[in-house]
């Protein structure tokens, strides 16, 4: 183990390789997860629907976007000195490439509701489990978790408060912003939580700290 910084969680270089490799799997699938719910035309997650007004806006790719508000965000953590690992740099800077490679190859669809629904069923299934694969390598929080996390420990309130009202917040302005907001945000809300408990099932993860197995990757 090596760090000398305790705002940042140690490397362990021995299983860096392989979880380098895990979890970019993790997110590939978590980009494909955002493209598919873009390009379903029901409404986006929280962060998409800010994320993706403001892509239009400033005439920026989703992707870069997203790489964007990462490191805004991160910056808003690490001011409250939430501690955060490579992991977190990773998902700022891998999450969104993979978006924008995937939102190349998925065409927007509009008027086919079967269609539609299968892409947005599909990809809060693949949060969960991208979110699963992420989470079980253990190597820090990405940027909107590590934002919520620091919100609970500097003010004292739940995780799932502190969760509701950063998500509020975030698909407010996008929705005031002309973001995609709809009944797939609402569908998105309900489902994800359950998605990702399944994943951890599923990859069978057991989350380090008790804090941790309550957090849902939202990037």
């Amino acid at each position: 183990m090596v760090s000398s910084n305790p705002m940042f969680k140690p490397v362990n270089w021995k299983k860096f390789p392989l979880d380098f490799l895990r979890i970019q799997v993790g997110f590939v699938l978590y980009g494909l997860a955002i493209a598919l719910i873009i390009r379903c035309n029901l409404g986006t997650s929280a962060w998409s629907v800010l994320e993706v007004a403001l892509a239009r806006i400033l005439h920026l790719t989703p992707g870069r976007m997203t790489m964007i508000m990462g490191f805004l965000v991160l910056s808003g953590a690490l001011i409250m000195r939430e501690k955060i690992g490579w992991g977190t740099l990773g998902n700022i800077l891998s999450i969104g490439p993979w978006e924008d490679m995937w939102l190349g190859i998925i065409p927007p669809i509009t008027h086919n509701v079967y269609l539609q629904t299968a892409m947005l069923l599909t990809a809060i299934l693949l949060f969960g489990m991208a979110s699963a694969i992420y989470i079980g390598v253990d190597a820090g929080a990405g940027p909107r978790d590590s934002m919520m996390l620091a919100i609970k420990r500097t003010t004292g309130i739940s995780l799932r408060l502190a969760r509701g009202i950063i998500e509020v917040t975030v698909v407010t302005i996008g929705w005031l912003l002309g973001g995609p907001a709809g009944i797939g945000t609402l569908v998105y809300a309900l489902l994800v939580g359950p998605s990702v408990q399944w994943g951890f099932r599923l990859f069978k993860v057991e989350p380090h700290k008790p804090v941790e197995a309550a957090v849902v990757v939202e990037d």
